[in-house]
């Protein structure tokens, strides 16, 4: 198999934090290959403050399916592992969380899937992991270093967990 490199946005804060982010990077593995996955990361709860601390991280890995299929393989593992994203507070608690944040250098502007993701540059718990799979890396709309976008950015209590 081979494919574009795409990098995902793994979070959880409900429950067995780390086995969830194990479960899911397991999980991935049906449908990306070559997997590689960032350092984990405990992170103070951005938009919803009222709530569990988050540990996120970044995989990246390669993909042979479309972007959409991407997402639907991915909504169904969410709801697999307990994800419910009708009956919550947006941006509250959830078992998992995982978000497409770059598919190699498309761009994409659909109602249900932006890529690159429309806030990844706005937030240090997918920057710092991001980075650190891939320093270089450039957003696809700008050509600039998302280097410079992580520089950009306040605090955000992001720090390296160790269990």
């Amino acid at each position: 198999m081979s494919g574009e490199t795409v990098y995902l946005s793994l979070g959880s804060n409900l429950g067995r934090r780390q086995e969830n982010l194990a479960a899911a990077v397991e999980q991935l593995g049906s449908f990306l290959e070559k997997i590689r996955c960032s350092s984990i990361y405990e992170t103070r709860p951005m938009y919803v403050e009222q709530q569990p601390k988050f540990l996120n991280m970044v995989v990246a890995g390669l993909c042979s399916i479309q972007p959409p299929q991407l997402l639907r393989r991915i909504l169904a593992l969410e709801l697999q592992m307990g994800r419910d994203r009708v009956n919550v507070t947006p941006k509250g608690p959830r078992s998992i969380d995982i978000d497409i944040l770059l598919f190699g250098r498309r761009i994409l502007k659909h109602e249900q899937l932006c890529i690159p993701h429309p806030r990844l540059k706005e937030r240090q718990f997918v920057l710092i992991p991001l980075l650190e799979l891939e320093p270089d890396l450039q957003d696809p709309e700008t050509g600039r270093p998302l280097a410079d976008s992580l520089q950009a950015l306040e605090d955000q209590g992001v720090y390296i967990f160790s269990s």
